[in-house]
C-alpha cells in the first residue's frame, strides 16, 4: 500500500511537458528515406576514415576486438535497462530487448532528425507504440539524456581533476582546464539549486533564452524553455522519491561499458593506459561532442580525445588508432544499425502519438 501511495504521489507532482509534434510527424516520412540521408548527409565525407577505422581493427587480436564489441552491446544494454526503470516507477512495462532496440533506433534518428529532440520524439512514439501509457513514455523520451549527461559532467570533472592535481601541465594547459573545471562544477551547482527552486530556475532561463534569441536574431518560444526547466525538475522530483537507483544504475552500465569497449581497444593496440588516464580523456570529449553542432559529435570527440591522450604521453600513432577504432564500435556500426531498427519500430508500433504529453498535476 505505501509503495502504490507513493508510485500516485510521484505521478501528481510531476510537471508537464511537450514532445515536439513536428519532429514526431516528420518520422512517419523522414524513416523510409533515412538511410539515403544518411549516406549523403553523414557517412559520404566520412568514408576514407571509416576505411581507415576498419584497416586498424582488422590489425588488433580478434579476441579483443570481441570483448570490446560485446561490452559496447552490454553498454547499450545499460541505456535499454535505462528505459524500463523508467517506465517501471510508473508501474509500466518495458522489456529490456525492446528498450535497447528503441535506444540503438532512436540515437540514429536523432543524427538526422533534429539530434536531442529528434531522438526524444522518436523514442516516445516508439515507447507508446509498445503498450506504454503517454506519460511514462513523455519519461522514457526526456529524461535519458539528462542522467547519461550528468554522469558525463561527472566523469568529465573527475577527469579535470586528473589533469590538474596528478598530471604535469603547462601553465596554459592548466589555466584551460582550470576554467572548464570551474564552468562545469558551476553548471552542476546552479542545475541542484534551481531545481530546488524552479521558479527561480524559469526566470534565469528564459532571461538567457531571450538573450540567446536575440542574438541568433530568431523569435524567442518561452514553451521551450519552460519544457527543458520541466524535464529538469522531474529529473530532481525522481531522484528525491528514490527512483534514482534505477535509471542512475543503467546510465552507470551505459557508461561504464564503453569506457570498457575504449580501454580494450587500448589494450588491443598495444597499448594498456591506466584508469586515471583513461577517465581522463574520455568524459569531457564525449560531453563537449553533444553539446556541438556536429551529429554525434563527429570530429569532435576525436580531436579533443587526442589532443587530451596525447598531452598525457600517449604515443600519437597510439592514440589515433584507438579513436578511430573506438568510434567505429561505439558510434558507427550502432547508428548503422539503429536505422533498420527504426524502420523495423515503425512497423510495429501503432500507438497514436499525441502532441503534449502531460502529467496529472505539477509540483
Amino acid at each position: 500500500m505505501n509503495q502504490e501511495m507513493r508510485e500516485v504521489t510521484l505521478k501528481k507532482r510531476l510537471r508537464p511537458f511537450n514532445i515536439g509534434p513536428l519532429t514526431i510527424r516528420w518520422l512517419s516520412y523522414l524513416v523510409p528515406l533515412v538511410l539515403v540521408g544518411l549516406a549523403v548527409h553523414l557517412l559520404l565525407p566520412q568514408i576514407a576514415g571509416l576505411k581507415q577505422a576498419w584497416q586498424t581493427i582488422q590489425q588488433m587480436p580478434w579476441w579483443l576486438v570481441a570483448l570490446a564489441v560485446v561490452a559496447q552491446i552490454a553498454s547499450y544494454s545499460g541505456s535499454g535497462y535505462l528505459l524500463t526503470a523508467l517506465a517501471a516507477m510508473l508501474q509500466e512495462r518495458l522489456t529490456l530487448l525492446r528498450g535497447t532496440i528503441i535506444t540503438l533506433a532512436g540515437s540514429s534518428m536523432g543524427l538526422v532528425a533534429g539530434g536531442v529532440v529528434g531522438n526524444s520524439a522518436a523514442i516516445f512514439r516508439w515507447t507508446a507504440g509498445s503498450g506504454v501509457s503517454g506519460q511514462a513514455a513523455g519519461l522514457c523520451g526526456t529524461l535519458p539524456s539528462l542522467f547519461n549527461n550528468l554522469l558525463l559532467v561527472v566523469m568529465a570533472i573527475l577527469g579535470l581533476f586528473h589533469l590538474l592535481v596528478i598530471h604535469q601541465l603547462t601553465r596554459l594547459q592548466g589555466i584551460s582546464f582550470s576554467l572548464i573545471l570551474t564552468l562545469l562544477t558551476l553548471l552542476v551547482a546552479t542545475a541542484v539549486y534551481g531545481v530546488t527552486h524552479p521558479a527561480w530556475l524559469l526566470r534565469v532561463m528564459k532571461s538567457l533564452a531571450k538573450w540567446w534569441a536575440a542574438l541568433r536574431k530568431r523569435p524567442y518560444n518561452p514553451a521551450t524553455t519552460e519544457n527543458s526547466v520541466n524535464q529538469l525538475v522531474n529529473t530532481w522530483i525522481i531522484l528525491r522519491n528514490g527512483g534514482w537507483r534505477g535509471p542512475a544504475f543503467g546510465a552507470g552500465l551505459n557508461i561504464g561499458f564503453d569506457m570498457l569497449t575504449l580501454y580494450l581497444v587500448f589494450v588491443a593496440s598495444g597499448h594498456a593506459v591506466s584508469p586515471g588516464v583513461l577517465l581522463t580523456g574520455y568524459g569531457l570529449p564525449l560531453l563537449i561532442g553533444k553539446v556541438g553542432f556536429l551529429p554525434g559529435g563527429v570530429g569532435i570527440v576525436e580531436a579533443t580525445m587526442t589532443a587530451i591522450y596525447v598531452s598525457m604521453g600517449v604515443p600519437n600513432h597510439v592514440t589515433v588508432v584507438v579513436i578511430l577504432g573506438y568510434r567505429l564500435i561505439s558510434f558507427w556500426l550502432p547508428t548503422l544499425l539503429g536505422f533498420p531498427l527504426a524502420l523495423y519500430l515503425q512497423q510495429i508500433a501503432h500507438a497514436p502519438v499525441s502532441q503534449q504529453t502531460k502529467t496529472e498535476g505539477s509540483s
